[in-house]
């Protein structure tokens, strides 16, 4: 009798770059804030918006007017502090579209632009979206450069200093924790409950893996939060601090993967949350202020690819943990969830638009052929045929151009509706364009999986042997409408092999 249990819903997949066996994982570590616990974005980045915007109110600004556009940006988007741009880039750091402030740029602007400018993210000028908090910064900083290009800020200033004083508000913002009090104040406006969570991280320790928390949020945020996600959806008479084997707060990651820090106990006395110094092992049950990862490591008896950290943060949670300690990898992609739901709602039209792409290449295909006939035939050079005439093939040429124009007519509008999936603006999350976005490059060099929430770990199992695809290259063989031929039966992702070996 067959046991198996239907997987999830595609959206929900873990998705697989580099073979991943968790039964080989000891220690799976986890970031809090939209990873262990998810928020309504649009809530959440619209408060946080608004504190930014109410100080520079406070400061003498003239924009008491601006509000929140949730479709402005979106995560892995670039902004170019120099130019004051918004920029959407692929692999290879070509920037396929850009917004000067909120306006799109024509492709003569964007040519003149950034045609010999390829994207480095270790230059200071370029500001890579993170996460989903960068939301709100981003669309705040473009609406102040419309504002700045009119004159209507104090001056002088550039873009650079513009971004900056954005920069300093936010932070200021989230120093002086209104923001987060609100939330604590009330959870059911801001937070997206998911019951399943809390199962999968109980399936993970009782099949015997060390459960980590280890989050760049303050005491005073991480134990409201997570008693309001967790203990309501854990068995009776146990609490989220019961699950984890190890708590950090206030982490300071990336430095806590890169660097020695103290390490102190939170000491719970009176309501308040005091910090003690500490050395030597770490204690049961009690939460833990700054350290690092290599102290973890050491308390752990683990290191490498024994643990697995999972977090939102493309650079400080999971290209460090790659780069620095040759961790595992697991990058939590919320958004995930509407791509691949736009993608599949889409699949009819990608089916026709990829038919008549190969008609499009065949009259192309044609067209150069007689092009070539043409000019060999003028310079007199080369193999070449009399029949049919050249009177014949100009004409040929004529009805093959008149074709080409009325399914360019057709295909524009098609093309042009594969550029919006999900955002109007900016289209999909991992696409610039045909190719891999800039962000879609950096998940699959550092994240080993990703997926678009912890939960979706119930539906694999503690126990799963997650297999990576097979790379497909441009020469392999493909499949009509371009899928390879290779690996075809996996693409997607890694929820397969469940059976592996160690």
């Amino acid at each position: 009798m067959s046991t198996f249990i239907p997987g999830p819903p595609p959206e929900r997949g873990l998705f697989c770059n580099r073979t991943l066996n968790l039964r080989a994982i000891k220690a799976v570590g986890y970031d809090m804030d939209y990873t262990l616990i998810h928020y309504h974005v649009e809530a959440w980045e619209r408060r946080a918006y608004e504190h930014i915007r109410d100080r520079l109110v406070e400061q003498g600004w003239p924009v008491a007017d601006l509000s929140f556009d949730p479709e402005l940006s979106m995560r892995g988007l670039i902004i170019d502090t120099e130019k004051g741009n918004l920029l959407k880039a692929n692999r290879f750091g070509f920037v396929k579209k850009a917004l000067h402030g909120t306006q799109a740029m024509s492709f003569e602007a964007q040519r003149d632009e950034y045609a010999r400018t390829i994207i480095d993210l270790h230059e200071q000028r370029w500001v890579f979206l993170n996460t989903l908090f960068s939301l709100s910064e981003a669309c705040i900083y473009a609406q102040l450069v419309d504002r700045l290009d009119a004159g209507q800020l104090p001056g002088p200033m550039g873009y650079s200093d513009l971004y900056e004083h954005v920069r300093k508000n936010l932070d200021a913002t989230h120093m002086q924790g209104r923001l987060k009090a609100e939330i604590i104040a009330d959870p059911e406006r801001y937070v997206i409950d998911d019951p399943e969570t809390p199962l999968a991280l109980l399936d993970q320790r009782n099949a015997g893996k060390k459960l980590l928390l280890i989050t760049n949020s303050e005491w005073a945020y991480t134990e409201p939060m997570m008693h309001f996600a967790f203990d309501r959806h854990l068995p009776e008479g146990m609490t989220w601090r019961q699950l984890f084997d190890v708590v950090i707060v206030s982490a300071r990651k990336p430095e806590f993967f890169t660097t020695r820090s103290s390490l102190f106990e939170v000491v719970e006395s009176s309501g308040e949350a005091l910090l003690r110094p500490h050395t030597g092992p770490f204690k049961p049950g009690t939460p833990y202020f700054g350290g690092s990862a290599v102290e973890l490591e050491r308390h752990l008896g683990m290191s490498g690819d024994q643990i697995l950290y999972v977090g939102d943060h493309m650079f400080g949670d999971v290209h460090v943990t790659k780069n620095v300690l040759r961790w595992r990898t697991a990058l939590i992609l919320r958004e995930l969830e509407d791509e691949v739901r736009s993608i599949a709602s889409f699949r009819a039209t990608e089916t026709r638009l990829a038919e008549r792409m190969v008609v499009k290449e065949r009259l192309e295909a044609e067209s150069c052929q007689i092009r070539l006939e043409l000019q060999r035939r003028r310079f007199q050079y080369g193999p070449r045929t009399d029949t049919p005439s050249e009177t014949e093939l100009v004409a040929r040429l004529a009805t093959l151009r008149t074709e080409l124009e009325a399914l360019d007519a057709e295909l524009g509008p098609l093309a042009r509706a594969a550029t919006e999936l999900s955002n109007p603006i900016w289209g999909l999350l991992t696409r610039a364009g045909n190719d891999k976005s800039h962000l879609a490059r950096q998940v699959e060099r550092y994240a080993d999986i990703y997926t678009s929430r912890v939960s979706n770990f119930l539906f694999a199992t503690p126990f799963v042997y997650l297999r990576s695809p097979r790379g497909s290259l441009p020469h392999d063989p493909s499949l009509p409408g371009g899928t390879p031929v290779f690996g075809a039966s996996e693409a997607g992702g890694g929820m397969s092999g469940t059976d592996g070996g160690e």
